[in-house]
């Protein structure tokens, strides 16, 4: 079942029919988190996700994913804006959509990994972690730099 939020002239949906590949692409492949990610991995991505698309009427402007077993835990992923459009509280808007989301309620830990909008999440109750020396990481940071085997 898809969800589905407006605001003025702008909507938020978990419709991934409507999604625009090429623009979640687009962006995802020159940000810091996931520069020069492959398409098919893109889309391979958002399959097994909740995705959530914002919408300029029918063009995608912003988008995230929610990586969850929709029982105990959630990531949340690939959150973004496309640049003409910022500065219009889109964004904090697009969170707040997330973590209110029905299926996403009552869930014990949500997670995600940033390097610049910490105030953004903290609106929405995100704090550094309590205890970071509980977690551990395998980290591939340059993986779509390599090169695929043929």
């Amino acid at each position: 079942m898809n969800h589905e939020c407006r605001r003025g002239e702008f909507t938020i949906s978990t419709d991934a029919a409507r999604l625009d590949l090429n623009v979640i692409h687009e962006f995802l492949t020159t940000s810091y988190w996931a520069a020069g990610i492959p398409a098919d991995v893109v889309k391979r991505s958002i399959e097994h996700s909740l995705p959530f698309g914002i919408y300029q009427e029918e063009r995608q402007i912003g988008f995230a994913r929610v990586i969850t077993d929709y029982a105990t835990f959630a990531y949340l992923a690939d959150v973004f804006v496309i640049e003409a459009y910022r500065g219009q509280g889109l964004a904090k808007w697009l969170v707040e959509v997330i973590v209110a989301h029905p299926r996403l309620q009552g869930l014990r830990r949500w997670m995600l990994a940033t390097r610049d909008a910490h105030a953004l999440y903290s609106k929405v109750g995100f704090v550094e972690l309590k205890s970071p020396e509980d977690w551990m990481e395998c980290r591939f940071a340059d993986v779509y730099a390599k090169s695929s085997p043929s």
